[in-house]
């Protein structure tokens, strides 16, 4: 088989976000570690407002409360300047398309370019390492001995960047290894979204007062599918 280039310059990234569907879900988290020539150099961590409460899960999971985020700027904020520390580079991710979905929405939606090549830990453990009970990062992490606080998004890319790395070493010398050690370019279709109108929120502030409810959302953050499908759903429970 002939060489391939070996990545080890790259941005990995990760996400904790509110859910597992980037449609109806929203960014709670971003952290992100540049690496260039095998040495982690640069990172970049925020939070990111949601415009909604934390869930129960959410919270469990990840340590992360309301109070420590409804401060923290809204995400058309935010990834203007993620995007300006990753550049070009190629994003390396455990299950990256999922983190790279969120991001892609969010670009859409600020009309901003976000088109990347992208490499997965989580397919790379799934070809080579399938004799493993799992390929969760916390799992892999503590097979190889690598420090991890899981489900916090800098910590997280740090652990996968270091476990990619590790990856490398061990089997990108094998001989279907440019088919996973190779970026790929990352494919998630998303239309843009536009803003919640003037109609829908007086309709769900009436829905609200009338049935002295406290809004799930931050109106003036929702897009207009968001707004019906919160509006159908008060009616659906309450009636108009």
């Amino acid at each position: 088989m002939e060489d391939f280039c070996k990545t080890e310059s790259f941005v990995c990234v990760d996400l904790e976000t509110t859910g597992l569907n980037p449609k109806t879900d929203k960014i709670v988290e971003i952290g992100a570690v540049r690496v260039e020539n095998g040495v982690q150099t640069e990172v970049f961590e925020s939070f990111v407002n949601p415009g909604r409460s934390l869930n129960d899960i959410v919270i469990g999971l990840t340590g992360i409360r309301d109070e420590m985020i409804k401060d923290a700027p809204d995400i058309a904020e935010v990834l203007p300047r993620f995007l300006q520390f990753a550049k070009e580079s190629v994003l390396v991710g455990h299950s990256v398309l999922f983190d790279y979905s969120f991001l892609k929405k969010a670009a859409v939606n600020s009309r901003l370019e976000f088109e990347r090549e992208g490499i997965d830990t989580l397919k790379i453990a799934r070809r080579y390492l399938a004799g493993l009970t799992s390929r969760r990062l916390d799992f892999l992490c503590g097979h190889y001995g690598l420090p991890h606080r899981a489900h916090r998004a800098l910590e997280d890319a740090k652990a996968t960047a270091m476990l990619y790395q590790i990856l490398l070493r061990e089997f990108s010398a094998a001989e279907d290894a440019q088919n996973y050690f190779s970026p790929q370019r990352l494919l998630y279709k998303v239309k843009r979204e536009t803003p919640i109108t003037n109609a829908q929120k007086e309709r769900l502030y009436k829905l609200l007062q009338k049935h002295k409810l406290i809004a799930e959302y931050d109106l003036d953050k929702l897009t207009r599918n968001e707004a019906s499908r919160y509006t159908d759903l008060l009616l659906a429970k309450y009636g108009r």
